[in-house]
C-alpha cells in the first residue's frame, strides 16, 4: 500500500484534499501531531519515508518541503506555484494536451495548475496550438473567484472585517504570479492581460476571455472554434463544452455552491460573428485546486483517474 503525506493539511486546499480522500484504502496516510507540523525534522522525516506528497504550502515552504527529501525516492504533487514553470516538473493539467496523462503518470514531480489558469489554459491552450488563434495575441482575461482562494486572511477580511463587500478587484498593477504559467502553458510570446477579481462566494470561478474574431490576424470563427475544443474534450469526464447556440441567460457564483471538480465551457459568439466570449466556469477548490490534485494522485499511482472525484 503506498503511503500519502499532506503536507499543509491543515490549510484550504489540504482540507478539502483530505476529504475527497475520506473513505479510501489506496494510501497509507501518514499524519503529524500539531507540534510536529512546525517540526522541519519531523516533516522531513514523513516527506522521506512517504511514496506520495503532496504540498498544500505557500511557495517558499513549497521549495523547502521539495529540498528536504533530497535523496529519497518520493513523488511529489505541489499544489503552489513555486514549480508551475520550473525545469524537472510536469505540468498537472491531463486534459490539456496529448500525452499530458502519460507525462504525469511517469513523473516524479507534478506541479498543479493554478485555479484561474486552469479556466485560461482550457480555453486558449488548444486553439493556440491548432492555430486557431493567434500565439502574439495579447489576450484579456477577466475573472472572478469565491473568496476561500485567497487563504485564511481573505477568508477572514471576507467573512468577518468586511461583510458588506461584494466585489474585491485585485492584482491591479497588472501583476499576477498566475501569468508566466498562463504564458507559457499556452504557448504565447505575450503575458495575457489579467484582471482578477474576487466576489462573496466561498467557492466557484468564472474566467472570461473575450475576442474580436478578425481572420486576417489570424483568429478562427466562433463555429470552428468551438468545434476545436467540443474535439480536444469528447470522452473527457471532467471537462465539458456546452453545445453552440444554448448559451445561458445568465452564469452565476452563489454563496451556497457545492464542491465540484467539474471544468465547463462556454463558447459565446455575438449574433453577427464578429465577437466572442470564452468562458470558463470552474470550483476554484476542486478542479483548480483539491480536485485537480487528487485527480493528479490517482493518475501517479495508476489508480482510476476519477477515484475520489465529483465527477
Amino acid at each position: 500500500m503506498p503511503s500519502l503525506f499532506i503536507d499543509g493539511a491543515a490549510g484550504t486546499t489540504g482540507l478539502e484534499i483530505a476529504e475527497r480522500m475520506a473513505g479510501r484504502d489506496e494510501f497509507r496516510l501518514i499524519t503529524l501531531s500539531d507540534a510536529d507540523r512546525k517540526s522541519v525534522s519531523a516533516r522531513a522525516a514523513a516527506i522521506q519515508d512517504a511514496d506520495f506528497v503532496i504540498l498544500c504550502l505557500p511557495d517558499a515552504a513549497s521549495r523547502e518541503a521539495v529540498a528536504l527529501g533530497e535523496g529519497a525516492p518520493t513523488r511529489f504533487i505541489d499544489a503552489s506555484s513555486a514549480h508551475r514553470v520550473a525545469d524537472g516538473w510536469t505540468y498537472g493539467f491531463a486534459e490539456l494536451r496529448s500525452g499530458q496523462r502519460a507525462a504525469i503518470r511517469d513523473a516524479r514531480a507534478v506541479s498543479n495548475p493554478g485555479c484561474y489558469p486552469t479556466g485560461f489554459l482550457a480555453l486558449v491552450a488548444p486553439l493556440v496550438a491548432e492555430a486557431l488563434l493567434p500565439a502574439d495575441h495579447g489576450f484579456i482575461v477577466n475573472a472572478v473567484s469565491g473568496y476561500s482562494g485567497g487563504g485564511k486572511e481573505l477568508i477572514a477580511r471576507m467573512q468577518v472585517d468586511a461583510p458588506d463587500i461584494g466585489f474585491r478587484a485585485y492584482g491591479l498593477n497588472l501583476e499576477h504570479k498566475h501569468l508566466p504559467e498562463m504564458q507559457v502553458h499556452a504557448g504565447l510570446s505575450r503575458s495575457p492581460l489579467f484582471a482578477p477579481a474576487v466576489v462573496r462566494a466561498f467557492r466557484g470561478m468564472l474566467v472570461d476571455v473575450p475576442l474580436f474574431l478578425d481572420a486576417e490576424l489570424g483568429f478562427a470563427d466562433a463555429t470552428t472554434l468551438h468545434e476545436a475544443l467540443a474535439d480536444h474534450y469528447a470522452g473527457e469526464a471532467l471537462v465539458s463544452v456546452a453545445p453552440m447556440g444554448t448559451a445561458p441567460g445568465e452564469l452565476l457564483l452563489s454563496e451556497g455552491d457545492a464542491p465540484s471538480d467539474r471544468l465547463a465551457l462556454y463558447v459565446l459568439p455575438s449574433a453577427d460573428g464578429s465577437q466572442v466570449r470564452l468562458i470558463a466556469m470552474l470550483d476554484n477548490l476542486g478542479k483548480g485546486a483539491s480536485g485537480a490534485a487528487v485527480q493528479n494522485l490517482n493518475i501517479m499511482a495508476g489508480l482510476d483517474e476519477l477515484a475520489g472525484l465529483r465527477a
